[in-house]
């Protein structure tokens, strides 16, 4: 995916593959260092990425459905800007 993305990158920009792929790379790896801060991440006109602490709870082995803890987690969540929406739908 960063590849491919990169690559549409460079051609849109006037950039080398190289250059876009460095860019690219350096925006998710900002996302994820701001992301393990538990920061809010705003991509104007895209939406935001937040992180959201998940709870200890019961669970089912889908296997055997014997019963479970699964321990408690962050996880990233992301809510796509309006502009994002009505593309979407339309």
């Amino acid at each position: 995916m960063n590849s491919d993305l990169a690559d549409e990158i460079a051609a849109d920009a006037g950039l080398t593959k190289a250059d876009a792929r460095k860019i690219v790379d350096a925006v998710f790896i900002a996302v994820a260092d701001a992301a393990a801060k538990g920061e809010e991440i705003s991509l104007n006109g895209f939406g935001k990425l937040k992180v959201k602490d998940t709870p200890e709870h019961e669970g089912r082995n889908p296997a055997t459905g014997e019963a479970m803890t699964i321990k408690a987690a962050r996880k990233l969540s992301f809510t796509p800007a309006k502009a994002v929406k009505d593309r979407l739908n339309g």
